[in-house]
C-alpha cells in the first residue's frame, strides 16, 4: 500500500510539474493573441475574423490539416536541436547553415549517387543513405564549433555564427555551379531533382504530408528518452546544469560539449534532409532561410523540452499555414504572423510580466539556458 501511495505521489508530482512548466508559455500565448487582437482592431481590423482565418487556414479541412504538418516538420527538427545545445549549456545559432549543409549533401546523394554507381538503388538503400549522410554532415558541421568551445574556449555563439556564413556562401557557390541543375529551361540556383528512390512517400493520396512528419515526432520522443532515460542524457544535461561539478564527478566536460554539437547539429541536419527527400525533393538557394532562427524561438517557447518543442512547432507552423487564409478574409497584412510570433516570444521571455498580470506567485527555482552570458 504504502508503495503504491508513492507511486501515485510521484505521478501526481510529475503532473504537477509539467503543468507547471507549461503554464507560463499558454499564458504568453493567450496574452499575445488578446494584444494582438487589440493591434488588430486599431488598424481598422476585425480580429475574430483574423483569428478565425488563422485557425481554419490552419486546421479546417484536411489539406490544411496536412499543410501545417508539412510546415512543423522542419520547425520540429530545428527546435529540437536548439532546445539539445540548450540542455548542454551551449546556444546553437548555426542551425541554419547545419540546416542547409544537411539538405545540400542529401540532395547530393539523392540525385548524384545513382550516376556514380551507373545504376538504380533501390528505396530501402538510396533513402536512408541520403537522410544519414545529411544528419552526419549536420553532425559534423556543428562539431567544429563544439570542438572549439572544448579546447580553445571559443564561445559557441559567435564561432556558429560565421559558420552560417561559411555554410551559406559555400552551398551558393555549389548551387551556382557544380551542383546547379543543367536543364536548359533552369535559371535558378537548384540541384536536379533526387531519384525517386531516395523520396520519403506521402502518408495520404492527394496531400503533401509524409511520413517525415511522423518520423520527426519519433525522434522528438528518442531525444527526451537520450535525455531523461541515459547515462549520455545525464551528463549532457549535469555538463549544462554546472561543468565544474561534471568534471569533479569524473565526466569528460570536453567530449559531452562536442558530442552536444554533434547531435545538435545532426537534428538541424535533418531538418533540411526530410525537407528535401519528403517535400522539395531538391535543394534550392534559400528555402530555408529563417527556420533555423525560428527554431531558436520554439525551442524558448516550448521550454527546451521535446513535447514542448513539438508543440510550439505546430503553433509556429499552424501561424504560418493560417496566414495566407487570414490576409483573404480580411485583407490586413501578413506580416501580422511575425508579430504574434514575437508578441509570443516577448511574454514567454518577460515572464514575469505574464507573472504579474494574472498574480502567479514565483518559483524560486530559475532556470538557466545558457552559461557564459555577462560573467
Amino acid at each position: 500500500m504504502q508503495s503504491e501511495s508513492q507511486s501515485g505521489s510521484s505521478v501526481r508530482r510529475l503532473l504537477r510539474s509539467a503543468l507547471d512548466a507549461m503554464l507560463i508559455p499558454f499564458l504568453a500565448i493567450l496574452t499575445a493573441v488578446v494584444v494582438g487582437g487589440i493591434i488588430i482592431a486599431v488598424v481598422r481590423g476585425n480580429p475574430i475574423l483574423a483569428y478565425y482565418g488563422l485557425i481554419s487556414g490552419s486546421f479546417g479541412s484536411a489539406k490544411a490539416l496536412s499543410e501545417t504538418a508539412v510546415w512543423a516538420t522542419p520547425y520540429i527538427f530545428g527546435g529540437l536541436a536548439v532546445a539539445l545545445a540548450f540542455k548542454g549549456g551551449l546556444f546553437n545559432i548555426g542551425a541554419e547553415g547545419q540546416l542547409a549543409i544537411g539538405a545540400t549533401t542529401s540532395a547530393l546523394i539523392g540525385y548524384a549517387l545513382p550516376q556514380w554507381l551507373g545504376t538504380d538503388l533501390p528505396l530501402i538503400i538510396h533513402l536512408p543513405l541520403a537522410v544519414i549522410v545529411g544528419m552526419a554532415a549536420g553532425a559534423l558541421w556543428a562539431s567544429v564549433a563544439g570542438f572549439l568551445k572544448a579546447y580553445t574556449g571559443g564561445h559557441e555563439v559567435i564561432n556558429t555564427i560565421m559558420m552560417n556564413y561559411i555554410a551559406l556562401n559555400t552551398i551558393s557557390f555549389l548551387l551556382n555551379g557544380p551542383m546547379k541543375d543543367r536543364n536548359p529551361n533552369n535559371v535558378i540556383a537548384r540541384t536536379p531533382l533526387i531519384a525517386e528512390s531516395a523520396r520519403i512517400p506521402a502518408i495520404f493520396d492527394g496531400l503533401r504530408v509524409h511520413w517525415g512528419f511522423v518520423f520527426a515526432l519519433l525522434v522528438a520522443f528518442l531525444i527526451w528518452w537520450l535525455l531523461n532515460k541515459t547515462t549520455v542524457g545525464f551528463e549532457i544535461r549535469t555538463v549544462g546544469a554546472n561543468p565544474d561539478a561534471a568534471k569533479y564527478a569524473g565526466i569528460n566536460v570536453k567530449r559531452i560539449i562536442i558530442l552536444t554539437m554533434a547531435l545538435s547539429g545532426m537534428l538541424a541536419g535533418l531538418a533540411g534532409t526530410i525537407e528535401v527527400t519528403g517535400l522539395n525533393y531538391r535543394h534550392e538557394l534559400g528555402f530555408s532561410i529563417g527556420y533555423g532562427f525560428d527554431a531558436i524561438a520554439i525551442a524558448l517557447l516550448g521550454k527546451s523540452h521535446p513535447l514542448g518543442v513539438v508543440l510550439a512547432a505546430i503553433l509556429f507552423a499552424a501561424m504560418r499555414n493560417g496566414a495566407t487564409r487570414m490576409q483573404f478574409l480580411t485583407q490586413m497584412p501578413i506580416d501580422l504572423i511575425s508579430m504574434l510570433q514575437a508578441l509570443i516570444l516577448l511574454f514567454v521571455a518577460a515572464d514575469a510580466i505574464v507573472r504579474y498580470i494574472y498574480r502567479i506567485r514565483v518559483e524560486s527555482e530559475r532556470v538557466v539556458l545558457t552559461r557564459g552570458w555577462g560573467g
